[in-house]
């Protein structure tokens, strides 16, 4: 398995969340305070309760279906499967609604095709991924991610973990940081 098959988060790695979360939050009249953290209670200077219930309301929004992909995420996930014969499976904290889920597996195929997704693991908003990762433990497969928290889950498994730089990891060490796909490309076909 772990020859062909790359593992991804969808949030921040192939998809560009943080500018469709910001054009929802300021139609509903809001503004970011800090874009240098990812926690939304800081990033808007919101209750953080408050916050999580705004991420699960606009994950389980319409806005899901039409997220735009992140930086040259298109191009080399499809050169990857075209070219290479990768597949990738997502593993997302996005929302347990169906209809959410529905939502993003249509955004993903209307983005990247409808045979680079084999497999989608849909979890709850914010949800830890240690258990969905368990599946592929000690198959080497690549793991794509922007939270350090979730890349060290999957070193800790026995994956190959990268995490897509963003500013709020940048303090990241111990899993190498990518600044985009032409990057995580160029390291899978060496």
């Amino acid at each position: 398995m772990k020859d062909k098959v790359i593992l991804v988060d969808c949030d921040g790695v192939i998809l560009d969340w943080v500018y469709a979360f910001g054009q929802w939050m300021k139609r509903h009249g809001f503004e970011e305070v800090d874009t240098s953290v990812y926690d939304i209670h800081i990033r808007y200077n919101i209750d953080k309760k408050y916050a999580k219930m705004l991420v699960r309301m606009f994950n389980e929004s319409a806005t899901i279906r039409k997220i735009p992909p992140l930086r040259d995420a298109i191009k080399y996930i499809k050169k990857l499967h075209k070219d290479h014969g990768y597949i990738f499976h997502a593993i997302t904290s996005l929302s347990n609604d169906y209809y959410a889920q529905h939502l993003r597996t249509k955004n993903l195929i209307e983005l990247f095709g409808p045979t680079v997704f084999e497999k989608y693991t849909y979890l709850d908003t914010g949800a830890d991924k240690d258990e969905a990762l368990e599946e592929y433990r000690d198959t080497g497969c690549y793991w794509i991610e922007d939270k350090p928290e979730n890349a060290h889950v999957g070193l800790k498994v026995g994956l190959n973990p990268y995490v897509m730089a963003h500013d709020f990891n940048a303090d990241e060490k111990v899993i190498p940081r990518v600044q985009n796909w032409k990057e995580l490309y160029e390291i899978i076909t060496g």
